[in-house]
């Protein structure tokens, strides 16, 4: 499967989280390293985690949109939508379990994304950002089509201190040919 400009979208649908997709994505944080890698805490408890996920379903925030990713019929990780500011939202996405890293299943999501953002929820403009000390993500964002607008704040990735690196990236961005 490929998006509009040829690039593999690795079979990637995203969907409304489903009470299911709870134990998935917490079984996720039994593995101490994917907890570093996506900035999870290492202190719950598997069934604290559990716990956690199943409230984020069954009531999540009202300024959250997070989606499920599947792919092959498995639950692949999930992307956000998060803001509430009118026409603008923040691009979130994870790629669940450690295995499935590195495989285009993160610039598969953030592309889906995108579309649901722009083509679903009629956004205007959508921004990101990732830690500079995390490369993949910051080529993901950058192969989106997605512009560096800033520095943002400081933060931590895999025990380093590093910052944000902040993007964007308009409705007439996505739509114009080739990017998206």
């Amino acid at each position: 499967m490929s998006s509009p400009d040829g690039t593999p979208t690795k079979g990637v649908l995203l969907r409304p989280l489903e009470p299911g997709d709870a134990p998935v994505m917490a079984a996720w944080g039994d593995d101490l390293l994917f907890c570093d890698e996506a900035g999870w805490s290492r202190d719950l408890d598997p069934a604290e985690r559990r716990e956690r996920w199943a409230e984020l379903v069954a009531d999540p925030p009202a300024d959250l949109l997070r989606l499920t990713a599947v792919a092959g019929g498995e639950v692949v990780g999930y992307v956000d939508l998060h803001g509430s500011e009118p026409g603008r939202r923040e691009l979130g996405y994870l790629v669940g379990g450690r295995a499935r890293f590195g495989k285009g299943l993160g610039t598969a999501m953030a592309r889906q994304g995108l579309d649901h953002a722009f083509g679903v929820l009629g956004l205007d403009e959508v921004w990101a950002e990732a830690a500079d000390a995390n490369p993949a993500s910051v080529r993901i964002l950058q192969r989106l089509g997605m512009t560096e607008t800033g520095r943002g704040g400081d933060t931590w990735h895999l025990d380093r201190r590093t910052f944000h690196r902040q993007f964007a990236i308009t409705r007439a961005e996505w739509e114009s040919p080739g990017v998206s």
